[in-house]
């Protein structure tokens, strides 16, 4: 079985490589605007690497190439910064995405599977999880959220023209794990942000709105879920969230600290503030999306496609912090703890024959 991962170095990408090792008879083709350097070890190395900047003209017909004799493209690319850079964003996340799946088409591949998220939906209640029946529309404050649902759109126009075409859509909560400590801080907090601090497993001061309560969940489980969609039958859309909620209240219970209330135009305002400054990366989009981001049911998950997660939701927060305070990372430039330098050549990276047994 052919899969290609495009956007296969990121978070993501990493926990899906680690997960399809334990899969025989499986060939991975890893798409990336910046490669794994040669050497890179687990779970980098046994792939067939492609570099490939999705967003850039002519994308699409470079992507059919090394999509051609594909089972399925899983699509995971999405970029989150230069945050005051919208164009740039919109070009690779929209304009790329079409780009893959004019690509999938092309190629004849007959399954696609896709990295949406959470922040697809709708405003929605914090008081009741919601199926995958819920609007996917998007919350109109956030641009990540705008993007999210421009694409969820565009799918939907495909699978109406292109019935054949077996879709998969994953829409996980804040996806979580150690290795990816140094990425989250600095695409979310910055280099201001005194992340050493958070050695000691302390957050003294937790924000508190009745409308921050939110999903997260291991990458590894994520990455099981998209193994079982893979290699499945599985179609449609699918949740994909671990238990607890978490809110305030219990990030401070089990991180030593203590609440402090503050109204919803506080955080947009100084969001936007210190954002505008350039103190912190992220907009105040970010903040409408955490207070309006519907809360979410894995019950089809779980029913279709056998998928429960072996991490609870406190425990992948724990481990992420600490991730950051570690600074830990990878030898993948997107999870790397020094700035990326561009990627050896794919042909020097040595690629698993289908078959053959994860050596690791």
């Amino acid at each position: 079985m052919r899969i290609v991962v495009v956007g296969a170095s990121g978070n993501m990408g990493t926990a899906l490589l680690r997960r399809l090792w334990r899969e025989r008879g499986v060939e991975i083709v890893g798409v990336a605007r910046r490669l794994p350097h040669a050497g890179a070890g687990e779970p980098y190395e046994g792939v067939r690497w492609h570099s490939c900047d999705i967003g850039r003209a002519g994308a699409a017909d470079e992507l059919t190439e090394v999509f051609a004799g594909a089972d399925v493209v899983v699509h995971l690319a999405w970029q989150i910064q230069p945050s005051h850079d919208r164009q740039a964003l919109r070009r690779t996340n929209v304009g790329g995405s079409r780009a893959v799946v004019d690509a999938v088409l092309r190629a004849g591949v007959p399954a696609l599977v896709y990295a949406s998220s959470v922040g697809a939906y709708a405003p929605g209640p914090k008081n009741l999880p919601i199926s995958e029946r819920w609007p996917a529309t998007g919350v109109a404050e956030s641009s990540y959220s705008r993007d999210k649902a421009a694409v969820e759109e565009m799918l939907d126009g495909i699978e109406r023209t292109h019935p054949g075409l077996r879709v998969v859509r994953l829409r996980p909560g804040l996806i979580f794990q150690r290795v990816a400590g140094t990425e989250i801080s600095r695409y979310f907090l910055g280099p201001l942000v005194p992340v050493r601090l958070l050695r000691y497993g302390r957050l003294p001061l937790v924000p508190a709105n009745r409308r921050l309560r939110m999903q997260v969940v291991h990458a590894d489980d994520v990455a099981d879920a998209y193994a079982r969609a893979i290699l499945g039958d599985a179609q449609g859309a699918f949740n994909v969230a671990a238990d607890p909620v978490l809110t305030p209240e219990l990030v401070a219970r089990h991180f030593h600290g203590w609440t402090v209330p503050v109204a919803a135009p506080v955080l947009r305002t100084a969001a936007s503030l210190t954002w505008r400054a350039r103190l912190q990366p992220v907009d105040a989009g970010w903040v409408e999306l955490a207070l309006n981001a519907p809360l979410m049911s894995s019950e089809r998950a779980e029913t279709e496609l056998g998928w429960r997660p072996r991490v609870d939701a406190v425990t992948a927060l724990k481990e992420l912090v600490a991730g950051m305070a570690e600074r830990a990372h990878t030898p993948s430039p997107p999870l790397s703890a020094t700035p990326a330098l561009p990627g050896r050549p794919a042909a020097l990276l040595k690629a698993r024959p289908a078959g053959q047994p994860n050596p690791y």
